[in-house]
């Protein structure tokens, strides 16, 4: 029993491309110019057409629940306004699953993303899964910047 969850954590290793690092310190707090975000979000395999593709989002940190004229993404003010609750928190949503979480055995189908950009003035470069159930909570708490599948 043991060995499915080492994979687990393997692949959660890789596909995050972190391991070890253990939990970030809490992020401050940006405003104005500082919090612009400017992400490029792209999604495969989410069972729906509509979901799949690459999508841009752009937030204007000084009215975070309005995506500004350059997003693309189909859901720009609340995926915005959802960062900027995320920032508000404290909290980094793109964070890898801790390499020692223990995390269930669920799958949550093959859909993937990958965001990469800036937000709150820090560099991006995440990948997203659903392979168990830490990678599922990670997705959800993102939405609506990443898709219901």
């Amino acid at each position: 029993m043991l060995r499915p969850l080492l994979l687990s954590t393997v692949a959660a290793t890789a596909l995050t491309g972190v391991g070890g690092l253990g939990p970030l310190p809490p992020l401050p707090l940006l405003s104005g110019s500082d919090a612009v975000t400017s992400l490029t979000v792209a999604i495969e395999k989410s069972g729906h057409a509509e979901a799949d593709g690459t999508f841009r989002l752009e937030c204007d940190g000084a009215t975070p629940a309005q995506g500004t004229p350059g997003s693309t993404h189909p859901a720009a003010a609340n995926a915005c306004k959802r960062l900027d609750q995320l920032a508000q928190s404290g909290t980094d949503p793109f964070a890898p699953v801790p390499a020692d979480g223990f995390c269930t055995q669920q799958y949550g189908g093959p859909a993937t993303a990958r965001i990469s950009g800036t937000w709150q003035g820090r560099r991006v470069d995440a990948g997203f899964s659903r392979a168990n159930g830490c990678e599922i909570d990670r997705w959800e708490n993102l939405r609506p910047v990443l898709p219901r599948v």
